[in-house]
């Protein structure tokens, strides 16, 4: 079965691949496209976010990461998602836990990893007061909103998960003092399996990784 994968960065992202692949048993042909494709780390620096610009930030196939401006990349998103329904593909996961407009259209079904978050977190969480990870600090007033509508409280922590490990350490440490936390979002699909555990060994707390959870669903949904 051929299944499409979006990335608002450059494609493929190899990095969240290696831990979702496993969850598919070999069943699936994976056709990835990104937003940022075929542009130069030159070109993507034009594309720096201004005032009330919805901010978004991923990887280059290089390894690096880039923070950027969502709405210079909706023409690219919607060629890839072109393009992989003319592949063939049945349906496309998009790498990215960000909202988006409904202009972006698909013939087929796309499935958001914020959508699948929105509906999962609130079952999970006791206190209704998150903890939410964000790349980057320019995000943090816009994750708390982005998560108002769905619990009482979200406490937003910028650290990359494309950064330094030792950024990330400080980020669990910070949040393991959150008494009234109870749940911790790491709110990127960069975040890494790895990254997980950590934060769930240093925290003591239930840690959702999106990047599992949305392969996982797809699993079930596609009976793979």
């Amino acid at each position: 079965m051929k299944i499409g994968a979006i990335t608002i960065g450059q494609a493929p992202r190899v990095d969240v691949t290696c831990d979702i692949m496993d969850i598919f048993g070999g069943k699936i042909e994976l056709l990835q496209r990104g937003g940022l494709d075929g542009l130069t780390r030159q070109e993507i620096e034009k594309f720096k976010p201004e005032g009330d610009d919805y901010v978004l930030v991923s990887r280059l196939t290089d390894g690096s990461s880039v923070t950027f401006a969502e709405k210079y990349i909706l023409g690219n998103l919607q060629k890839g998602i072109d393009d992989l329904e003319a592949a063939g593909v049945k349906l496309i996961m998009v790498f990215c836990t960000g909202s988006f407009p409904e202009s972006l259209t698909s013939h087929v079904p796309m499935v958001f990893p914020c959508d699948i978050l929105h509906k999962v977190v609130p079952l999970l969480t006791r206190t209704s007061h998150i903890a939410a990870v964000t790349p980057s600090p320019l995000q943090l007033e816009q994750n708390n909103q982005k998560w108002s509508g769905y619990v009482k409280e979200c406490t937003s922590v910028a650290a990359s998960p494309y950064g330094e490990w030792p950024e990330l350490e400080k980020a669990a440490e910070e949040i393991s003092k959150m008494d009234d936390v109870d749940l911790v979002v790491l709110d990127c699909i960069g975040f890494t399996q790895k990254m997980k555990e950590m934060f769930a060994e240093k925290t003591g707390k239930t840690v959702v990784l999106p990047r599992t959870l949305l392969a996982r669903v797809i699993s079930e949904v596609t009976d793979i």
